[in-house]
């Protein structure tokens, strides 16, 4: 008995510590954000979930979208029995496992299973081969999350099996949306810019947003127990406190102009100046502008605007905007700037 209590007490407060992000996961699908066209009114996701009558799926989306949340939300409402793998520590030995307690709980209590998969292309080709005479033979309902383009990265028999659902990035309405349940379970309250800022900078990510958050609250309540003659006011989280949690600063160009510099930046590498396409570029990366902005704008400029001129455009901006996440800043300017320079002695595409 004492062992349940200490392993009750322990959950309590390790949910107490859990970050924001977590503590904020909605336990109805009226509570969560986003994913309109999968979780509106008679959408069939949410008639699928509602009914318990899922079958296996692939939840394919940018982080922070609400793949596990929809997940753990299923748990919540299934009669079926609810199993978690992550395909970064899970082996084929794990999968085999829990397919014979599959077997017995199906054998002996009627009760089927669902596993959800976290991050299923890191699963290779043999782990994700032992899953599908399961999911084939309906012994087990999988529900796989991934970031990656599935049609890449996970099996194609596998696929085919599975219904495909995109999840995509949260707009900023679903974001300020968020972030303001955030604030109130904080107990803080923002000023308008500094929330502007964390929307702006979350990137359609939810889980972002609410990090920025968690810090930029710490931080003005940090400030606020300083000061005894603000006792009796509420905590607030100033520009300064997001600009801190995001380790960034503001774009130091009102919103008109972030779109007249990208617009400069677009026509001095279609008109072939590589020196104006750096100096645009190390104007926008100096106030602040997201990288992955940047480089969004790159892969749509070899396509749209340099076309079959140079048909490797399109591949050196790809690899440029794979390294601006995989690298990160401060090292990925030189990936953006590389790209800028690739593009400028070559004349834009004349045709379409």
């Amino acid at each position: 008995m004492s062992g349940d209590l200490f392993t009750s007490a322990a959950t309590d407060r390790l949910a107490r510590r859990a970050p924001l992000a977590d503590r904020l996961r909605p336990t109805r699908l009226d509570d969560v954000v986003g994913q309109e066209h999968l979780l509106g009114p008679g959408r069939p996701l949410r008639r699928l979930i509602e009914a318990d009558r899922l079958s296996s799926v692939v939840l394919w989306g940018p982080p922070g979208t609400g793949k596990t949340t929809l997940a753990r939300l299923i748990a919540r409402i299934t009669a079926q029995e609810f199993a978690e793998l992550s395909a970064v520590n899970a082996s084929v030995k794990d999968v085999r496992e829990l397919v014979a307690s599959a077997q017995v709980r199906l054998g002996e209590r009627d009760v089927g299973t669902i596993l959800f998969l976290d991050e299923v292309h890191r699963f290779n080709k043999a782990q994700q081969d032992a899953l599908l005479p399961s999911v084939e033979s309906g012994l087990l309902v999988l529900i796989g999350a991934t970031t990656e383009n599935p049609f890449f990265e996970v099996n194609a028999p596998l696929l085919s099996r599975s219904t495909l659902f995109r999840l995509e990035p949260l707009g900023p309405e679903a974001l300020r949306c968020l972030l303001e349940r955030g604030l109130a379970a904080e107990n803080v309250e923002a000023d308008d810019d500094a929330l502007d800022l964390l929307v702006d900078r979350a990137a359609g990510d939810g889980r972002h947003g609410l990090i920025s958050l968690e810090v930029a609250a710490a931080l003005a309540t940090g400030r606020l127990a300083e000061d005894p003659a603000a006792a009796d006011s509420a905590a607030r989280v100033t520009l300064a406190d997001a600009e801190a949690a995001l380790g960034t600063k503001a774009l130091r160009y009102g919103r008109d102009a972030h779109y007249d510099v990208i617009s400069a930046f677009i026509k001095s590498i279609r008109g072939s100046d590589p020196d104006a396409g750096l100096y645009w570029l190390a104007r926008m990366l100096d106030a602040g502008e997201d990288a992955r902005f940047i480089a969004r704008r790159l892969v749509i400029l070899a396509s749209e605007d340099v076309g079959m001129a140079d048909p490797m455009g399109l591949v050196v901006a790809d690899a440029a905007a794979r390294a601006v996440e995989f690298v990160g800043l401060p090292e990925a300017k030189l990936n953006l700037a590389q790209a800028v320079v690739h593009f400028g002695p070559r004349p834009p595409s004349r045709t379409g």
